[in-house]
């Protein structure tokens, strides 16, 4: 046999279990990889098969543990557990494997395994008494489903006896915890109470097979993205290390796999909620596009996203997937930053201050009341001067009389345009007077700028096919060089909260060409108010989106109470049609939210204080305290501190220090991950804000952008929570608790889908 090019694969859920064991086990599994891969047949390694059908084999890790292989081939193999040895050679008939004949994925069960996993999450036997009535026989969970449906459904078949004893949802735990993946989430989503139908769409047929399936050919179907395997050293330590929320480096979804390794003819989308892992699948699309690249020096690839923080944690998440050899061929930058250096590099006389749109508010506000102006509130005109006026780079009055206003609120009358455009000239002038620029300014400059270097860059292109392939000097002198795009690949990561000029801008960065732009994000989770449609901005992506459903952070618990805050609204899917969030759904299971009413503020921050000293099992740093306003951020802090807890306010760059639980607004926790989370001040007139109630009489159509705004960024906060999620209030509680407290009463709040 061949032993110089001996490949050793791990099998998705091995990981899982090797995780379990003693350190020097898994150390000792390391190094048996290194001697496999080295010589399969080494004395040491004792391989031996264990069935007469010559594929299922054993080799020695250590003294006490042997690992379980398939043979795929002479010179491949795959890890399907590590026993210990007394665990190996006997009942071999527990140890079921085989090729799903709907995805054509390799899966293994240990039978044994799965069914004490049940058992032991059966409802204990009620204790003795005298003559105790006989208890009523609960139904299977499953009985209206036939064994032909449930494998058709890609149910493992070895596993459908056990279904079929399944009576609790704890049973059904018991064995999701054990089961290939794919049966896990067929059987939550049936219990959740969808269809046949349902869970065929949304489940089953993301991951089937394209072609018919070969169930004996075991080398094709290790290649196959349903079979979740790594090969790689690095990757293998990677899955052995259990490092927190490290196996997305490691082991894709098969419906993740697909999205990374497409081929697009043109901007693509992947949307979904929450933890389906969009931002993991963006790192690796970015990996995959850099492995296509010829070998070079440049950076041909932009990687993307709405602020720094989120930026700071990409670079960080890229470094962990690729490392440097990744990062040198990679532009990692904000967006709001990538544009200021355009607008530089263009104007570098260009000093003016840029500021943030809580001091442009403050200068709208200050020259209204300069001005004697109060028909006009300062937040309406500066939404109408960034989203109408830059967004749709409005250069005159007579374009502003022109220009769209879909989705904008109140109807406005020529006159009244009149008045605005007069506004926003004295604003304008306002603000250079001043020497400063707002971001939204930034970014529409930068998008005329870039445009204008295309339309060059096409030029050139024209010029060149006119003169037979040969470039014209001339056309470029003056242009600092040879022009060409920026960017041969643009990845955009939480899409839904840029700017138009944004948009603008990256579009005008790349060629349009295949896989020129993948973005990722979630309408339900748009956080500003920059609502854009991308097919009038240049970036087609029709035909070319997908969406992700399997959530990997929240809990089934918590998901069906985040959901519940959406409830009765609507949302755009950056395209001009509606995004939906059916299907979305989880495998994690955990506690029900727990809801905390308070008679007022200060009792309401003392039991948050009280919740806190109850969670001293788990390190203040992985526990989150998420309010409505920078003031109740403060006041929470001080009452933490009176309490003897510690606590770190989270600001625009991030957490303000290292020790203690995090507390910021609703706005700070985008794209960050915590084990357990509390939302406090979630009342009427706090979420949604009084003043956005109060619309509701002056404004219809702005108070409905507001509200969902509200909803969204309650929505965000309360998915950002793995295990543990506790709402508190004072006086009323918010309108959109409506469905959790209903939920609470009828005993099953979070119960996704259920009650």
């Amino acid at each position: 046999m061949n032993t110089a090019r001996v490949t050793l694969r791990l099998l998705d859920k091995a990981d899982k279990e090797i995780l379990r064991l003693p350190r020097a086990v898994k150390g000792a599994l390391y190094d048996f990889q290194h001697k496999f891969k080295a010589n399969p047949r080494a004395t040491g390694l004792a391989l031996k098969q264990l069935r007469g059908d010559s594929r299922l084999w054993s080799a020695r890790v250590n003294d006490e543990y042997r690992a379980l292989l398939l043979r795929l081939s002479d010179d491949d193999w795959l890890i399907v557990s590590v026993k210990h040895r007394k665990e190996v050679y006997e009942n071999l008939d527990r140890l079921s494997y085989g090729i799903n004949q709907v995805t054509g994925a390799i899966e293994y069960v240990d039978l044994q395994v799965v069914e004490e996993s049940v058992l032991r999450r059966s409802a204990p036997a009620p204790a003795a008494a005298a003559a105790p009535p006989e208890p009523a026989q609960a139904p299977p969970l499953f009985a209206l489903f036939t064994d032909q449906q449930l494998i058709g459904l890609g149910v493992a078949e070895p596993l459908v006896p056990v279904v079929r004893t399944l009576t609790t949802e704890e049973q059904l735990l018991g064995l999701v915890e054990y089961a290939p993946q794919l049966t896990g989430e067929i059987l939550l989503s049936l219990f959740d109470g969808k269809s046949y139908d349902e869970v065929l769409e949304q489940v089953t047929a993301p991951v089937a097979a394209p072609e018919p399936v070969d169930t004996e050919d075991f080398q094709a179907a290790a290649e196959r993205p349903a079979t979740m395997v790594t090969t790689t050293d690095e990757a293998l330590r990677e899955a052995l290390e259990g490092k927190d929320f490290g196996r997305w480096k490691v082991f894709l979804h098969p419906t993740q796999a697909k999205l990374v390794e497409r081929d697009y003819s043109g901007p693509a989308r992947v949307g979904g909620g929450p933890g389906t892992g969009k931002t993991i699948v963006a790192l690796h699309r970015v990996r995959h596009l850099v492995q296509q690249l010829p070998p070079g020096r440049t950076k041909p690839v932009l990687l993307t996203t709405y602020n720094k923080n989120l930026a700071a944690d990409l670079r960080a998440r890229l470094m962990e997937l690729g490392g440097e050899e990744l990062l040198d061929r990679v532009e990692i930058s904000h967006v709001d930053q990538l544009a200021l250096r355009v607008v530089r590099e263009a104007e570098p006389g260009n000093a003016k201050q840029t500021v943030d749109d809580n001091q442009v508010l403050r200068e709208w506000r200050a020259m209204l009341d300069e001005l004697g102006e109060s028909a006009w509130d300062a937040e309406f005109l500066h939404d109408e001067w960034t989203q109408v006026i830059l967004g749709q780079a409005v250069a005159s009055r007579t374009e502003y009389f022109r220009a769209r206003r879909a989705g904008r609120g109140r109807n406005i009358t020529r006159a009244e345009r009149a008045e605005i455009w007069q506004l926003a000239e004295k604003f304008t002038q306002r603000l250079d007077r001043l020497g400063r620029q707002t971001w939204a300014q930034v970014a529409e400059r930068a998008a005329r700028l870039e445009m204008e270097r295309e339309l060059r860059i096409l030029r050139v292109e024209k010029q060149r096919e006119q003169a037979g392939g040969r470039d014209n000097v001339h056309l470029q002198d003056g242009s600092a060089g040879w022009l060409r795009y920026r960017y041969r690949h643009i990845v955009v990561d939480e899409a839904q909260d840029l700017r138009p000029g944004h948009w603008k801008m990256l579009r005008a960065m790349v060629a349009r060409d295949r896989n020129d732009i993948f973005l990722v994000g979630d309408t339900h989770q748009r956080i500003y108010n920059n609502q854009v449609t991308l097919g009038s901005l240049g970036v087609n992506i029709r035909g070319r989106s997908a969406k992700l459903t399997l959530s990997y952070r929240t809990t089934r618990q918590i998901l069906g109470s985040a959901l519940g805050v959406l409830e009765g609204e609507s949302f755009d899917d950056l395209d001009g049609d509606q995004e939906s969030l059916g299907g979305y759904r989880s495998v994690l299971s955990g506690g029900r939210p727990t809801l905390h009413p308070s008679p007022d503020w200060d009792s309401e921050r003392a039991a948050v204080a009280e919740l806190l000293a109850e969670w001293s099992d788990i390190p203040l740093e992985q526990i989150a305290i998420c309010v409505p306003t920078n003031a109740m951020a403060q006041e929470v802090a001080v009452t933490l501190a009176r309490a003897g807890i510690r606590a770190v306010e989270i600001g625009p760059d991030g957490p303000r220090g290292d020790e203690g639980v995090h507390i910021g607004t609703m706005f700070r926790f985008k794209g960050l991950e915590y084990q357990r989370m509390i939302i406090a001040g979630v009342s009427e007139g706090l979420v949604p804000r009084e003043a956005v109630i109060q619309m509701e009489r002056s404004d219809a159509l702005r108070h409905r952008r507001e509200i969902q705004r509200a909803r969204s960024l309650l929505f965000v906060a309360a998915t950002r929570s793995r295990d543990a999620l506790a709402i508190f209030w004072h006086g009323e509680p918010s309108r959109f608790l409506g469905p959790l407290l209903q939920a609470e009463k009828s005993g099953c709040v979070g119960a996704a889908g259920r009650g």
